[in-house]
């Protein structure tokens, strides 16, 4: 019988995340339900559960280093293992703007969750998925972090300035790429998804992509066979440049 895959999703309690975490529930997987809110990833457990999934919810403060420890010994202690990490918990920093005004506060504020915290949680988890056949992390990344697109005064995402939020993406899109490096040895693919700008909390709900589209990027890249790239940034229609 083949074994049911399990994956944690971080920041599922809302947007983008908590539809990553929906569309795996279809897919009949164990989804782990990961926020800093506890009470509030329990009402999105609920709702998978209505919809006939099995789901868990795991507290996963990103910034705080012990409490993804703490997650992943909870992880360790009911499964055993993790087939999937999706890094999707991210912010724009508050007063996030151009570099000649964005305050240094902001700055730290962006990297803190989007970098540091990311990387905390795939330290954590890695023992985890490390037991598992085939596991993969997707880390949630934006076109906002293309130089190539940035760099391009035609492009829409040069006219963009949210300093704190494109620098630390471009930072996790780096660091996908050292991690599917230390990785691809293991067969464990590492790869950034570009949901795309959703109508959400932090997309802005005029936004013109639903949640669902955005997180059927991220569970496509979760989901890659194993012969499939690994280290590569990838939106709806395919590969994006660095």
């Amino acid at each position: 019988m083949t074994q049911q895959k399990i994956v944690l999703v971080t920041g599922a309690t809302k947007g983008i995340g908590r539809e990553i975490a929906r569309q795996f529930g279809e897919l009949g997987w164990i989804v782990l339900v990961g926020g800093r809110d506890l009470a509030r990833a329990e009402t999105v457990v609920k709702e998978l559960a209505a919809d006939g999934g099995e789901a868990a919810a795991v507290r996963v403060e990103v910034t705080d280093e012990t409490s993804a420890r703490q997650a992943a010994e909870w992880i360790e202690q009911q499964y055993g293992r993790l087939d999937v990490l999706v890094n999707n918990a991210a912010i724009i920093p508050e007063g996030d703007g151009p570099v000649s005004a964005v305050s240094i506060e902001s700055l730290r504020a962006g990297f803190e969750t989007n970098v540091l915290g990311l990387v905390a949680t795939a330290q954590a988890m890695l023992p985890l998925l490390r037991r598992a056949e085939a596991a993969r992390v997707v880390n949630l990344s934006t076109e906002l972090s293309s130089m190539t697109r940035v760099g391009d005064p035609e492009s829409r995402m040069s006219t963009v300035f949210t300093t704190g939020y494109n620098t630390s993406k471009a930072a996790v899109n780096m660091v996908t790429v050292m991690l599917a490096n230390e990785l691809r040895s293991e067969g464990i693919l590492v790869n950034a998804a570009d949901p795309g700008n959703c109508a959400t909390d932090m997309g802005g709900w005029d936004a013109p992509r639903t949640p669902a589209q955005g997180a059927a990027v991220a569970v496509r890249l979760a989901t890659l066979p194993a012969d499939a790239p690994t280290g590569q940034l990838h939106a709806e229609e395919g590969r994006l440049p660095w």
